[in-house]
Formats: C-alpha cells, structure tokens, sequence
C-alpha cells in the first residue's frame, strides 16, 4: 500500500513539474479591467475566464510556442504566439471592435438601400411601393438627393451627368444594356425585377476603385444571397400579370420569375398622348439559381427579355408624322462565386455575358444593330483584423458591336469591338471605432485608343459626436464613348471626371439626415460637328466642364406613429461644352433644384397604407431659334404628386392601386422648332410633353405557400 501510494504522489508531481502557468491581466483601451473575458490556448481546452480585476491564471502542459487567444463580445480578438514559458504577468489591452453599430462608416457619395446596412436611405421593399415608382427601382431612387428627375427618358441622370454616365452592376459584374429602349418621350425602365433583389448600393460619386468606365456613379444590385423558404407568388395587373417561384433542396435552391406587359388594353380605356400603331408589349423572365458550399457560395443569374412596339411619332416638320417601330431582344446572365480561402483570404470571382439586339425601323430607313459582351472578375480579399483589410482585383471587358443601316438605296455597315482591361487595390484602415480611411488605386488599359490610366481613389470618415459623423471623398474617373461613336472613330480617348465630396451624416432613434456638397470637374469630353453622330462628323475630346452643388435628405421613420416618411432636395449647378455644343451651357437634363417628398402611412383599421410622392424640378433649358443664343430659355417646372393604396386582404393577398400624376399637370420636357420660319419670321414650335397625363396601375398578388406575409411588401 505504502509503495501504492508513493507512486501515486511521483506521478502527480511529474504533472505537476510538466505544467505551465499562464497569467496576465486584460485592459480596455481606457485601461479599465475586462470581466468574463476569455482566454485560452488555440487548438487546446486549456483556457479560463478573467475575474472583476481583469485578472487571469491558468495551466498548461504545452511546452513549446503556442497561440493565446483573449475574446469578449464588443472586443477585436486579442492573439500572442509565443513560448509558453514566456506567457506569465501578461498585460493585454483591448480594442474596441469595428463590427459594432456606432462605429463610423465610409458613405462619401454612397446611399445604401438594405437591411444589413448601418446607414440605409431605403429599405429593399421601398422600392416597389414608393408612389410614383410603380415598381422600377431606378423610379424609386429618383427621389434620392442627387438624383436629377428626367421623367421622359427614365434613366439616372446624377449630378450633372447624362443617362450614359452611369453604370449598374448585378452582383458587381456589369450590365451592359439595363434598360428597356424605347424612343421618343416614351420614359424606360429597368430590365429587372426588384423582387430577386435584396440589396442596393447607390454611389452618386467617389466610388470604389473596384467599378471603372463610369464618369457619375454607380447602381450595385446584390440578388438574394439564401432564400429561407419555398414558394410562389402570382401578380395579376391592369398591364398584365407575372408568376415567382422558390425552390430549396439540400444546399441548392432556385428562384424564377416570369412576367409579361401589354399596354393594348390599358391604351383602349385610357387614351396616350402618343399614337400607337402596335401598343407596347414585353415578354421577360428571370432565374437564380445558389448553391452553398462550405466556405462558399454560388450563383448563377439569368435574365431575357423581348419587347415590341410602333407608334406614329409626332414631328412638327413632318406634318402626318413619321412610322417608328422597334423590337429588342436581350440576353444577359451572370455566374459568381464567394468564398473564403482560409481564416484571413477570401475570393470573389465573377463572369457576365449579354446580347442585345435592336431592330429599329424609321420612316423608310432600318437601323439593325448587334451587341455581344463579356466581363470577367477575380477579387481577392485579405483580412489582416477589423481594423485593416485590403483588396486585390483584375477584370476584362470584351464588347462587340456592329450596325447595320439600311435606306431605299444602300447599305451602310460599321462595327467596332471596345476592350478595356482593369487592376484594382484597395486598402481599408480603421484607426479606431471614431476614424476610418480608404485608399485605392485603378488602372485600365482601353484597347481601341491605346491609352493607359491611372485613377487614384481616396475616403475617410471621422465621428464627430455619438451621432454624427462627417466623411470626404476624392476619386479620378474615366468612361470611353458609347459604341454608336466609336463605330465612327475608335481613336477617341476616355472621357474624364474628378469627383470631391464633403458629407456629414446624423443618426438617431430612426432618423437620418445627410447633407452632402460636391464638385466634379469634367474634362476630355467628346465633340462632333453634326446634329448627332454620323460617320462624316469630325470627332474630337475638346470638351469640359463642371458641375456642383449640395444635397440634402432627411428620413423619419418614428416621430408619428404608423409615418414613414423622407424629404430629399438637390441644388445643381453645371455647364459644360461637349457633344455639338456651341458653348459652355447648362444641358438640357440637368435641373437646377430637384425635390421630392415621399410618405406612407398605415392605417391599422383599414389594414392599409396610403403613401404619397411629390417632385418638384426646376425647368430645363432649351434653345429658342427666335431668340439669340444657344440654351437660352428654359420650360417651366416639373411637377407630379403620385398616390398609392396598398390594401391587406389577408396574410398573404393585397391590392394595390397607384396612380401618378394625380392633378394632371402638363409637364413640357422640351420643345421642338421647324427648320423654317412662318411668314411673320418665326420659327413654329411643338411642347415635347408627357406620354400620358396621368398612369393608373392596379395589381393583386398573392404568395402561396410558405410563411410570408405581404404586409412586409408596405
């Protein structure tokens, strides 16, 4: 027994001279102690929690290097590798963590609309039901500040730059055709439906070095990344009607969605203002399909759409007017995957395809163009911790373009197939939870003209109080001309811009307010010396110009129970020379004061919400051949206030009625002059007004299975 017992105590005192004890003490930034934090050994169970001192003391049987680790919630881990022996009377001091949702964030330029996002303008769903929107999310971003309202085209037009200056990115690889074409004063809309989006990040300026080949800004749609349940939603409108579908199994899961537009019967109730002799028709669908690896995801989005119309189009020096019929066929779809390499490496990598063709038919003239473009991306991302991050990408963009224009008597055929290949770093710093940077560079090759160039990109953000913050931005940016110029002249050098932004932001409680100050200053804009771009113009990058301004939004979602509610107002002040331009002037798309006020509210007795629009935009300039001088009038102002009434017949059905323009109001866009003058010396006019005096869209829809409830659709 006695030789029993010896044993047993040389065996507890070999362990006992194999241990090692680990101490120190943990300390926030303020050198206070840190209570419950904890500490242990990686890869081992040896490990134990602070006490009210922030002290600790632990034992180990590990002998050589080994990796401590201290962590607590609202922290950024702490990790030491060393040698065991030399982990004694350790002072470890804690930074606050990045992650948490008062630290500041780097918004210069930048509107976000999503949920996960700390400094949202707009949620995913206020994009459908925004009045005045009736659906496209680019109608319902045309009330945010910076935007400038241009209702009869439709696009983005951002502070100061044309509908082409901005470029829109699914799951950031880019699109090239995202708009429907249309002609005249008929306004586009966007391709895509909003529901198989969750996420939007809108850049009126000083962007990511990632995006290139855009002057003004930028539109990210992220589609839904995992879907949480199965089912199918029917849409029934007075435009027509669509059908979704989710599906999940196992890891992979799909979601499609089909809808088909016609106009014919709504144009028989209530009449356009423009003559059409096949009323407009639109056949699109859509599919994405995910798979979750993993340390990754997969997506593969798809997208096609056919539209046809043909109307009689007004022209004052054409007395009957003239034939114009158009047929567009789109492709585009895009594969991507995100993942992570390892605890600190992640890659994104992305591939885009698109074909677009458009047969357009004028007068006795057939215009026939071809559109086949490529865009591939590889991202890598490496975290260092929340306080450092940088990223490394490469990107290809491959387009060809070919256009056929055929008259009663010959045939002309051009092309042209642009390429511009991209490199891109960037670096995100955060000094503290209070003081943030970004600093990134770009570089692009545009094959065509054999230019080389370089586009430094800067951000940084600092926080002035508990709820506010201020931000600046500067980038460099360039865009080569569209393909309809380059058919003519592939030599032209890109387009240039500098962006600077001043913006501060105050959050509390629901509330946001932004007020934001820019100057963008263009130069190397293209010139010709015809009306538009023809193959005999002589083509140059001679133009510059400016533009400048401030823009302010306010949102409350909680001073009025049941009100949502934002208020958004841009000043702009731009000129420039470029395109036929005679001078320096102010373009005809860009308005000095822009407004918009948008409320919903909802009334629980009625389980309905009303919401409401009103825009306000300055008048556009023009050029009155019987005056002297080039743009040297402007139309009056814009106006419309747009309703909706969105009711809850129960769960998962609801009507919903919106209604733009509701007053009526004859809004003049522009006005066209005949080439010659009447008989007292005057040049004869016709307003370029609206399609239509007002729009009245109804839908039902209706989920079917599943748990959703379409008052998340208000």
């Amino acid at each position: 027994m006695k030789t029993l017992l010896t044993s047993i105590a040389l065996l507890f005192t070999l362990i006992s001279i194999g241990q090692t004890t680990i101490s120190g003490q943990v300390l926030d930034e303020k050198e206070v102690p840190v209570l419950g934090a904890n500490i242990y050994l990686q890869g081992t169970y040896d490990g134990t929690t602070t006490d009210i001192d922030g002290k600790f003391s632990f034992e180990t049987t590990e002998t050589s290097y080994a990796t401590l680790v201290a962590s607590f919630v609202g922290y950024e881990d702490f990790q030491q590798q060393a040698l065991v022996g030399d982990m004694k009377g350790l002072k470890i001091r804690f930074r606050e963590s990045v992650n948490s949702l008062n630290s500041v964030i780097l918004n210069a330029g930048t509107l976000s609309a999503g949920d996960s996002s700390k400094a949202s303008a707009l949620k995913p769903l206020d994009i459908v039901t925004t009045a005045g929107a009736v659906g496209d999310f680019v109608g319902a971003l045309q009330t945010l500040p910076g935007t400038s309202a241009n209702p009869d085209d439709g696009r983005l037009f951002v502070r100061g730059g044309s509908g082409d200056e901005t470029q829109i990115f699914i799951d950031n690889n880019r699109v090239f055709r995202p708009f429907l074409p249309v002609t005249g004063n008929i306004p586009t809309r966007g391709r895509f439906s909003p529901f198989l989006f969750d996420g939007i990040s809108f850049s009126t300026g000083g962007y990511s070095a990632e995006y290139g080949d855009a002057l003004s800004s930028v539109l990210l749609l992220n589609t839904t990344d995992l879907p949480v349940e199965e089912k199918t939603d029917l849409q029934i409108m007075s435009v027509g009607g669509g059908i979704g579908n989710t599906q999940i199994w196992g890891k992979n899961s799909v979601s499609v969605n089909a809808t088909y537009y016609s106009l014919g019967p709504y144009n028989d109730l209530i009449p356009q203002n423009n003559q059409f002799e096949d009323p407009y028709e639109l056949v699109s669908g859509e599919a994405v399909y995910r798979h979750e690896f993993e340390k990754g995801l997969f997506k593969a989005y798809s997208a096609y759409s056919y539209s046809n119309f043909s109307i009689i189009q007004e022209d004052i020096n054409v007395e009957d007017g003239f034939f114009l019929g158009l047929k567009n066929g789109n492709y585009y779809g895009n594969l991507n995957y995100d993942g992570r390499l390892s605890n600190d490496w992640s890659i994104e990598t992305g591939l885009s395809l698109a074909h677009d063709r458009n047969d357009l038919r004028v007068a006795t003239t057939g215009i026939d163009t071809r559109e086949n473009a490529l865009h591939a991306k590889i991202k890598l991302r490496k975290r260092y911790n929340n306080y450092f991050k940088i990223n490394y990408g490469v990107e290809q963009f491959l387009v060809n373009y070919k256009e056929t224009v055929q008259s009663s008597d010959e045939t002309f055929n051009t092309s042209t197939s642009p390429s511009n290949t991209g490199a891109f770093t960037e670096a995100e710093v955060f000094v503290s939870k209070d003081l943030a940077f970004k600093a990134g560079i770009r570089a692009d090759y545009y094959g065509l003209s054999d230019e080389f160039l370089v586009s430094p990109r800067l951000s940084a953000a600092i926080s002035v109080s508990k709820n506010w913050q201020a931000s600046l931005a500067y980038g460099q940016f360039y865009q080569q001309s569209q393909n309809n110029v380059l058919q003519y002249d592939e030599k032209l050098a890109p387009e240039s811009a500098e962006h600077y932004i001043l913006n501060f932001l105050f959050q509390k409680d629901g509330r946001m307010l932004r007020a934001e100050t820019y100057y963008k200053n263009y130069s190397s804009l293209l010139t010709y010396d015809t009306e538009r771009p023809l193959f005999d113009s002589n083509y140059g990058i001679n133009g510059d110009g400016y533009a400048a301004g401030f823009d302010l939004f306010w949102r409350d979602e909680t001073s009025v129970k049941n009100l949502d509610y934002w208020i958004s107002y841009s000043y702009l002040d731009t000129e420039r020379k470029y395109r036929n331009f005679e001078t320096n002037a102010t373009p005809n798309f860009a308005s000095k004061h822009n407004l918009s006020i948008v409320g919903k509210y909802w009334l629980e007795d009625w389980k309905s919400q009303i919401g409401l629009t009103y825009n306000y935009t300055s008048g556009r300039t023009f050029t009155d051949p019987n005056q002297a001088g080039f743009l040297n009038d402007k139309t009056s102002s814009f106006q419309s206030l747009n309703l909706n009434w969105a009711y809850l017949i129960d769960q998962q059905k609801i009507v919903f009625l919106s209604v733009t323009n509701v007053l009526g109001r004859d809004n003049v866009f522009n006005y066209q002059y005949s080439n010659t003058a009447n008989s007292k010396g005057n040049f004869d006019r016709r307003a370029i007004g609206q399609a239509a005096d007002r729009f009245i869209f109804v839908g039902f829809f209706w989920t079917l299975g599943g748990t959703d409830n379409q008052l998340d659709n208000l």
